[in-house]
């Protein structure tokens, strides 16, 4: 890559360094496959951070303290809760899940763009709030799948699995709410979607407003 290539790519991150950063809100139902699409886009995209939620279930093989969430006890999840320290947060399925309001506001701030991976109740509570984010819905194609992949996990009882089936269809039913959907039938194909969208909406005029004020600045000195 030559110097003025790298140049320009240094002053570029500059100006849009002075953005605040987007939240990306992906939501789908319990198996969706949010989480490995995710992953797959940040091996990617190393510009684009992962909110680490909270959470009083247990970690799953291979989930690490800090990485995917804060696992915490109730108890201390429920002092959080009183001292308002969460964005959004609730009960699915018997386990409570958060978001931590000042990582949201401390990266946001600074620039940073976010992934935040909730559940279809969580993505309500973010909608509700003042924020520069973006909605995605993940969609599982069928019923059948959706069991497979709860089942394949190996954390959930039968009866788990059961309730997270039954209430499916109303968590779907909610996609319309959402400004995408992918359709989660490959994972190649869906997981470039969604790094797709990340860049699509980078470049919407709206937020590079600052960019395009600078480079328009230059020319005039012509």
């Amino acid at each position: 890559m030559s110097s003025k290539v790298k140049d320009v790519q240094s002053e570029t991150q500059q100006v849009q360094g002075s953005r605040s950063g987007i939240l990306y809100v992906v939501s789908s139902p319990s198996g969706g496959g949010k989480g490995t699409l995710i992953r797959r886009v940040l091996d990617v995209m190393p510009d684009l951070s992962y909110s680490v939620s909270y959470t009083t279930r247990a970690p799953r093989n291979g989930e690490v303290h800090g990485r995917e969430y804060f696992f915490v006890d109730r108890q201390k999840f429920e002092q959080m809760v009183s001292a308002g320290s969460f964005l959004e947060w609730a009960n699915v399925h018997g386990n409570l899940y958060g978001t931590a309001e000042s990582q949201i506001v401390a990266e946001t701030t600074a620039g940073v763009d976010l992934v935040l991976e909730v559940d279809v109740q969580g993505a309500e509570s973010v909608r509700r709030l003042a924020l520069d984010s973006v909605s995605v819905f993940i969609l599982p194609p069928s019923l059948e799948t959706l069991r497979q992949r709860l089942l394949s996990r190996g954390t959930d009882t039968e009866e788990q699995v059961a309730i997270r089936l039954r209430k499916a269809p109303e968590e779907l039913s909610q996609y319309e709410l959402f400004d995408y959907v992918i359709f989660n039938d490959e994972v190649e194909r869906a997981s470039a979607q969604l790094a797709a969208i990340v860049s699509a909406e980078r470049a919407r005029r709206s937020r590079q407003e600052a960019l395009v004020r600078d480079v328009i600045q230059k020319f005039k000195g012509i």
